[in-house]
């Protein structure tokens, strides 16, 4: 059997156009391949500067967060204080009104409080107890007195008008008060004005 040379030569042209499609085919799945991985690029890109935004924004707000609670806590402690200590210039001008109550109870002569004298009787009773009522009133708010004789001198809570030796006593502490001092809710508001004992 002869095949004829159209045939022969139809068959290869079917090959060569068969192998040709097969070609044709693998490169468009290689520049198919090609362009994927570029676009994959492109998007590994984007991701990362997204990844990048977001860590950012992140400490941003949590940063933002811990100022906001920062600032609450202070506006409560502050809210707190004045809560406090907004009575304390009040205290103070009322602490004026207890030293002269003290002064007054202490000038009457205790050999003259009797009942053959009973005006002068009722008005130093009526003085001791007014002291007693305010010093109630005092404490109920948080303010406290600071009577300190024979305590050790504290430069937080007391004064030093002077040091002055005195016998039997222990250099640093406190010999005599000149004027009590207070306390408002363990704040020193008012030193006391003490006499300091120092070394012989």
């Amino acid at each position: 059997l002869r095949t004829s040379p159209r045939l022969l030569c139809a068959a290869t042209q079917q090959k060569n156009t068969g192998q040709n499609l097969e070609e044709d085919q693998s490169q468009s799945q290689n520049e198919q391949k090609v362009e994927p991985s570029s676009a994959e690029k492109l998007l590994a890109e984007e991701k990362a500067k997204l990844e990048e935004q977001l860590k950012e924004v992140t400490e941003k707000y949590k940063r933002a967060l811990a100022d906001a609670e920062n600032v609450r806590q202070r506006s409560q402690k502050l809210v707190e204080e004045a809560k406090l200590y907004g009575i304390q210039s009040f205290c103070k001008d009322l602490l004026e009104v207890a030293d002269i109550l003290e002064k007054a109870t202490e000038s009457v002569p205790k050999e003259e409080i009797k009942d053959e004298n009973p005006h002068l009787k009722s008005l130093y009773e009526g003085l001791v107890m007014t002291e007693m009522q305010i010093q109630k009133v005092f404490k109920k708010h948080g303010l406290l007195r600071l009577n300190p004789v024979g305590a050790k001198f504290d430069p937080y809570e007391h004064e030093a008008l002077f040091h002055a030796p005195v016998e039997g006593q222990e250099p640093g502490t406190i010999a005599l008060v000149s004027k009590i001092g207070y306390k408002l809710h363990g704040r020193t508001l008012r030193p006391a004005l003490v006499g300091v004992v120092k070394d012989a």
